[in-house]
C-alpha cells in the first residue's frame, strides 16, 4: 500500500497535495521492490511506469505519471506546463509549475529531496540536492522560478525529505575541501566525532540554505535513506553491498 511521509506545514494547505513516497506499494521486485520510480534504473520500464502511475492517482494528478527531469546534480531549475516525453528530458535539478493537476517530482536515494508550495499563487517546485546541488545553489534557482511564477518568498513553505543523515554520511578529506572552498561558511556540518573521518550533516545544511534564502516555515520530515532499509532505497547502500543498481524513490507535489 502506498503511504508516502507528508509534511506537517504542506498538508495543512488547501489544494496541495504531496508526498515523499517511500519503496512500499509498488510493484517491482528484487533490488527494486517495491516502488521504484527510476527512470534511469534497469529496473522492467513496465513496473517503472505502473509506479509512477500510482504515484500520480494517489495525488490525484490528472494525467498518468509524475512528470520529472534529467537529474545532473547541478542548480538549473524549468518550468513545465505539460507532461514532458520520457525521450528528451531537459537536465534540470528543481522543476516548478503553476499548472493544475500538473504532478511535479524528483527522484532520490541519499540526496535530499525538497518540496515547496505557495498556495495563494498556486506555484509549486520539487528539487533535487544532493550535496553538489545544494552547494552550487539549486534551491535558490527553485525559489527564483517561483518567483519568476508569482510565488512570494514570504508565502512559501518548504519541506525537506528523506535523505542520507549525518551519522551514515561519512566522506573523506576531498569531499571537505571541495565543499570548503565552494562555500568556505560550511565548516560546522562536518562532525567530528561519528568515527575517524568527517560525517557530512546534508539535511541541516539543505535547511539552512533554505533558511539563508530568506524562507521561514521549513518542515524536515527527514529519515535516514541509509539506516531505513525497509522505507528506501540508498546509492550508499548499494554501493557498500556491491549491488549492480539501485532504485530510487520518489517525492511529488501538485495543486489540485
Amino acid at each position: 500500500m502506498i503511504s508516502p511521509i507528508e509534511a506537517s506545514n504542506l498538508k495543512s494547505l488547501s489544494g496541495i497535495r504531496h508526498g515523499f513516497f517511500t519503496r512500499q506499494g509498488g510493484v517491482s521486485g528484487g533490488i527494486y521492490a517495491a516502488l521504484n520510480c527510476g527512470l534511469g534504473s534497469s529496473d522492467d520500464p513496465a513496473n517503472v511506469s505502473e509506479n509512477r502511475r500510482r504515484v500520480a492517482g494517489h495525488l490525484d494528478a490528472n494525467h498518468s505519471g509524475v512528470i520529472t527531469l534529467y537529474q545532473v546534480h547541478g542548480a538549473t531549475a524549468l518550468t513545465v506546463d505539460r507532461p514532458v516525453a520520457r525521450e528528451g528530458l531537459p537536465k534540470a535539478d528543481a522543476i516548478v509549475t503553476a499548472t493544475p493537476g500538473l504532478a511535479i517530482g524528483v527522484l532520490t536515494a541519499d540526496c535530499t529531496p525538497v518540496l515547496f508550495a505557495d498556495a495563494q499563487a498556486g506555484v509549486v517546485a520539487a528539487a533535487h540536492a544532493g550535496w553538489r546541488g545544494a552547494v552550487a545553489g539549486v534551491l535558490e534557482s527553485a525559489i527564483a522560478e517561483m518567483e519568476r511564477l508569482g510565488a512570494s518568498r514570504s508565502r512559501i513553505k518548504a519541506a525537506v525529505g528523506p535523505c542520507i543523515n549525518q551519522a551514515a554520511y561519512e566522506v573523506g578529506p576531498d569531499f571537505e575541501a571541495e565543499v570548503m572552498r565552494l562555500d568556505s561558511s560550511s565548516g560546522h556540518y562536518f562532525g567530528r566525532d561519528l568515527g575517524p573521518k568527517p560525517h557530512f550533516d546534508l539535511p541541516g545544511y539543505v535547511v539552512d540554505r533554505l533558511k539563508r534564502a530568506g524562507l521561514s516555515d521549513i518542515d524536515a520530515p527527514a529519515p535516514c535513506t541509509h539506516e531505513n532499509e525497509s522505507l528506501f532505497f540508498s546509492y550508499r547502500r548499494a554501493q557498500q553491498r556491491k549491488e549492480a543498481d539501485y532504485g530510487r524513490q520518489i517525492s511529488a507535489i501538485v495543486v489540485t
